[in-house]
């Protein structure tokens, strides 16, 4: 066993509230309207897309917020530690193609046997091992990568739809450079309150997408082991949670100033990866968006409580999914990507100076960094661990001082 230690105690309910503050509050919303929107849009996608039946796809939805609620709430109080878990993106659409021609039950099939692999692979303390091989300038160029198209999609939403996104922008402008009011109302959160204004005001709320008062309704289906599924989703669903989702979050909580348990999340990945295939979902992983977006402001010690924020608010949209799902998506998509590039303004400026910054592997880190916003897989293997491949192979080749240097240090 190769688990790490929790450093600290657990915290009593009056510890948690008195670190909960306003910030922590809205960065752990943020975090969570971002992964109940774009994200979310991929499951539906690929779901309707590969035959699935409303009921299939509600669970699906259900198993990806509730049981990684789960994991977040118990892993974040173990540790004390912002440890936001969510579903693997790169598998969810490395899932798609699979889905044209295997059944679904096969499909999950290959989520339990990737579970198990995930889960053995935390046990043994090879997964930290791993990452230690990683310089840190290249996996954060990697992520810079991931990172870029939230501040991408802030500016195209200022081209698509001025009307919603100009006030936002605005409102968190001066709350950020008028300290006396940023304290009393956080920047996010006001970006958020006048963009809903903005939304409601230009009537631009869906209302066909506004469903009724729905509580989810799990679908637990017995899978079936198929040889062609095993070889085709396991490897690389594995690869997707323990090396690109796993490896964005824990870079991000390192930028931030955490020391990540690595091999007891992936240990928690593997264990949410089977709840969640129980009622049809894609695996587990400690996910880098929300995390950076949990960890964006604020003290390190208190920022756990934005990830408690994010848990709970995942467990109850996993209850009630086919309702807050209508709800998120009937709002403009400009909304949500300006929220995911104002978030991620100060996120993505950390990841490029500890890219570029310390003066090492930083032809690594480039290449890396346009690999990754390349954004293209190959063997069904998404751009992200193709980026930290690429950018680890040319600074092995062309940087080698910079691993001697690495060495030496350690």
């Amino acid at each position: 066993m190769s688990l790490e230690h929790p450093t600290l105690p657990l915290p009593r309910w009056r510890h948690i509230w008195a670190d909960l503050g306003p910030g922590y509050a809205t960065n752990g919303l943020i975090a969570f309207i971002f992964s109940a929107t774009g994200p979310l849009a991929i499951i539906l996608s690929v779901g309707v897309r590969g035959g699935l039946s409303q009921a299939e796809l509600a669970s699906w939805v259900f198993g990806a917020f509730f049981m990684n609620g789960l994991v977040t709430l118990t892993m974040t109080l173990r540790y004390r530690t912002p440890l936001g878990f969510a579903w693997t993106i790169p598998g969810t659409v490395l899932v798609g193609p699979a889905l044209q021609h295997l059944s679904f039950a096969e499909v999950l099939g290959a989520f339990y046997a990737t579970s198990a692999l995930v889960l053995v692979l935390g046990l043994s303390g090879w997964v930290k091992r791993i990452m230690a091989l990683l310089p840190m300038p290249i996996v954060m160029g990697m992520v810079a990568g991931v990172f870029l198209r939230f501040g991408l999609d802030l500016v195209r939403a200022l081209h698509s739809n001025l009307t919603i996104a100009a006030p936002m922008v605005v409102a968190f402008v001066l709350l950020s450079a008028l300290p006396a009011l940023g304290k009393r109302l956080p920047p996010l959160i006001g970006a958020l309150l006048v963009g809903a204004v903005a939304v409601a005001l230009g009537g631009q709320v869906n209302p066909d997408l506004l469903g009724s008062l729905t509580f989810a309704q799990p679908v637990v289906q017995a899978p079936v082991w198929s040889v062609a599924a095993l070889v085709e989703l396991v490897v690389p669903l594995a690869i997707t949670v323990l090396v690109v989702q796993n490896g964005q979050g824990v870079a991000v909580l390192k930028a931030a100033g955490h020391e990540p348990p690595v091999n007891a999340i992936a240990v928690a990945c593997g264990i949410g990866s089977f709840l969640s295939a129980a009622v049809g979902s894609v695996s587990t992983c400690l996910t880098g968006p929300s995390n950076a977006l949990m960890t964006s402001s604020g003290t390190r010690e208190r920022q756990y409580t934005a990830a408690l924020t994010f848990g709970a608010l995942a467990l109850t949209f996993g209850l009630m999914a086919p309702t807050f799902t209508g709800l998120m998506l009937a709002t403009p998509k400009e909304f949500i990507m300006v929220l995911g590039g104002l978030a991620m303004l100060r996120v993505l400026q950390g990841a490029f100076v500890a890219s570029f910054g310390s003066g090492r592997f930083t032809l690594g880190a480039l290449i890396s960094l346009l690999v990754t916003v390349a954004d293209l897989g190959v063997w069904n293997i998404g751009a992200a661990f193709w980026g930290l491949v690429a950018g680890f192979a040319v600074s092995w080749l062309m940087e080698k001082a910079d691993f001697v240097a690495l060495a030496n240090k350690d």
